[in-house]
């Protein structure tokens, strides 16, 4: 079994790396290992936000880490949220914060729906404090005012991708963990660690 730690202390993504990756990977995150520090995402990438954590928590883990930075792109508001996805409503982590104002901010808007937009994910591959490689995931889909869905996390009750009906928050975890912007970035990144 192969060990890989996920850089990050947000446990529903963790739980969706695992899903994805299947049992031949034991995979931790950052709530098992408290003493690695959580450096500040100071990015303005996606790519470089993944890089920063990763290459960070690799130079205190021995082995692999992967790490992830993902959010939610609207085509309407300029491609926001983006990389400030995660800390939209003004502290990180508070999911309903985040998808009020992104509510507030379309249903002000003269432009009437549907609203472009896509999940983006990157993530990158550390060891020893060196980047070993880095993948890019994204799904197209629209957003909607209205939250439909309790399933997944952050702005998924509000994203419907394209090719469906539902949001991520009504589809099942088998069936968005096959199409979602991390399932295609982690695709990448599980080949190369096969090779590894």
């Amino acid at each position: 079994m192969q060990r890989l730690l996920v850089a990050t202390k947000n446990s529903h993504k963790t739980a969706e790396i695992r899903a994805i990756l299947g049992a031949g990977w034991d995979v931790t995150d950052l709530t098992a290992h408290p003493v690695i520090p959580v450096p500040e995402e100071t990015g303005s990438t996606f790519e470089d936000n993944a890089r920063i954590k990763a290459e960070a928590a690799s130079r205190v883990f021995a082995g692999i880490v992967l790490s992830d930075d993902s959010g939610l792109e609207v085509d309407v508001l300029g491609g926001k949220p983006g990389v400030h996805s995660a800390r939209y409503g003004g502290v990180h982590g508070d999911d309903a914060a985040n998808r009020l104002r992104l509510r507030r901010e379309l249903a002000a808007l003269a432009i009437p729906p549907p609203w472009i937009a896509r999940f983006r994910c990157a993530m990158a591959l550390a060891r020893d404090g060196k980047t070993l490689a880095v993948f890019d995931g994204r799904v197209e889909g629209c957003v909607i005012t209205d939250e439909r869905g309790t399933g997944g996390f952050g702005y998924d009750s509000m994203f419907i991708p394209d090719g469906c009906t539902g949001t991520f928050g009504e589809l099942p975890g088998s069936v968005k963990n096959r199409m979602s912007h991390r399932a295609r970035a982690l695709s990448g990144a599980a080949r190369f660690l096969s090779a590894v």
